[in-house]
């Protein structure tokens, strides 16, 4: 209805019908273009609907799916479960859909079927990385903080892309506005992986989430919220209330998981890596609402004080932690929850700092990181896989060559099972919140048909994984196929 309608709607005028929305001819036209637009998408005219995405990158890449009421088989494979600490060998692996059916003796599975010969290669389950930021990975820090909301969204949208093309079928994604993107994988209009979101961070006044600059102090409170709160990067929540409502927003957008701010950060400049965020009762306002939800809360922190607060209010994933000392590490052991760390290693991989006060943090934090995985390790506490690479567009790139690096602290395939089937179980937290219903980051009957085949060997090294255009083979998510070069 136009803007002329309205108005005489609301003025009460309506009859006089000052356009012809209404009229019968206007109707028979709009129900001809309706019917037009769905032969198009019916014929496979999606294409032309998704042209517009074509410049960017962004046009689906699906290669095929499978064929309906027929499996797929791989066969003349080793493949690694995802939770077995070996190679597995003998079997073939049966996909219908888009999940794994069965891993029937070699050659023993459907006659009926695709075959897809994996030439002997190792395959593996789809790769997780269980602390991604999908909007914020592909810009620099001051375009997202400044750019168009609208040009940000399609840098995250080609960069989702790459993601599942180095073999990362499954991000948790740990903060920023990243629904929309999940909806465009989820429908087919973006190539990506699975996301499963956090939405705003949450984060006190000063808090590692607050970016505002000095000259933006103080805020009052009849003022508009700060630029990244609007556009969802973060929300700054102070007081039990505040907390509360924060944390209802995200779970009403669709967050699988809530994400806070527990301790400073290095991106941020003005809150000290020593500092403690969030009071308990804050913390604990979190974690009620989400357990109300079903779900969980997972934190940014890096300290000893700010993780044990954590541990109290109830937080079930720790996020990067690399300062802990021995009696906090116990505890999490203890504690059972979750340690998602990343190799942060102050290396060629490191997200690029300016600043001499991140570069001083981020110095920091890599002295800590070889002892935590070390003592982590020693003490039992489970652990997950992921890169947190930050306003990095080059560096979205080395996600795999990250997780190679593990291989530096433990053996291959149990590096590479933190970045699947324990990877997983971290997911499977989320409960009734999970976007996707079935087991990730494994090769097992009944989970998600999200499938790697590699030229490599797990067995004995990881390397191969920092060049996936060269020696990924074969791409499979939900039983689709995004790339396939095996011959």
């Amino acid at each position: 209805m136009c803007i002329t309608c309205i108005e005489a709607l609301e003025s009460g005028t309506a009859a006089i019908n000052p356009c012809l929305c209404g009229a019968p001819q206007t109707v028979a036209a709009m129900k001809r273009m309706e019917a037009d637009i769905t032969r198009r998408q019916l014929r496979g005219g999606t294409a032309a609907v998704l042209g517009m995405f074509a410049g960017f990158g962004l046009a689906p890449r699906e290669l095929r799916a499978q064929t309906p009421g027929r499996p797929t088989v791989l066969t003349n494979l080793r493949y690694f479960d995802g939770t077995t600490l070996s190679m597995q060998t003998g079997r073939d692996i049966v996909v219908e859909g888009g999940r794994i059916t069965g891993l029937p003796a070699t050659g023993t599975g459907p006659t009926e079927a695709d075959v897809i010969d994996c030439g002997g290669r190792a395959v593996t389950p789809g790769l997780i990385d269980c602390h991604w930021h999908a909007t914020l990975v592909g810009v620099s820090q001051i375009a997202a903080l400044t750019q168009d909301i609208g040009w940000v969204h399609l840098m995250a949208g080609r960069e989702a892309g790459a993601t599942l093309m180095r073999g990362f079928t499954t991000v948790r994604d740990t903060g920023g506005p990243v629904f929309g993107l999940k909806q465009a994988i989820d429908q087919g209009a973006v190539t990506g992986p699975r996301i499963f979101p956090s939405g705003a961070m949450l984060s006190q006044t000063s808090g590692h989430g607050d970016f505002r600059l000095l000259n933006a102090l103080p805020r009052m409170a009849n003022e508009p919220a700060d630029y990244t709160e609007s556009v969802g990067v973060a929300a700054i929540a102070d007081g039990r209330d505040e907390v509360l409502r924060r944390t209802r927003e995200q779970l009403m957008r669709g967050a699988s998981q809530i994400k806070i701010m527990a301790g400073g950060g290095v991106s941020s400049l003005y809150d000290p890596l020593d500092t403690a965020q969030y009071t308990l009762d804050e913390m604990r306002a979190a974690v009620e609402a989400a357990a109300d939800w079903g779900t969980y809360v997972c934190a940014h922190v890096y300290t000893p004080t700010g993780i044990m607060r954590c541990l109290e209010a109830g937080v079930r994933s720790i996020e990067h932690g690399q300062l802990a000392d021995e009696p906090t590490i116990r505890a999490m052991a203890e504690a059972g929850v979750w340690w998602s760390i990343q190799p942060f290693l102050a290396d060629e991989d490191a997200n690029p700092k300016s600043d001499p006060r991140q570069q001083a943090k981020q110095q920091e934090v890599a002295v800590g990181t070889v002892q935590a995985f070390e003592k982590g390790r020693a003490e039992g506490v489970k652990m997950a896989f992921g890169t947190d690479v930050l306003f990095n567009p080059t560096g979205a790139a080395s996600q795999g060559r990250q997780l190679g690096k593990l291989a530096r602290f433990m053996p291959p395939l149990e590096a590479l099972r933190m970045a699947t089937g324990a990877a997983g179980e971290l997911l499977a937290m989320s409960g009734d919140r999970a976007p996707y219903q079935g087991a990730l980051g494994v090769i097992a009957e009944g989970a998600l048909a999200d499938i790697l085949v590699w030229d490599g060997d797990p067995e004995t090294e990881l390397d191969f994984l920092s060049d996936p255009d060269r020696n990924l083979r074969l791409v499979m998510k939900g039983g689709r196929i995004f790339k396939e070069q095996l011959a």
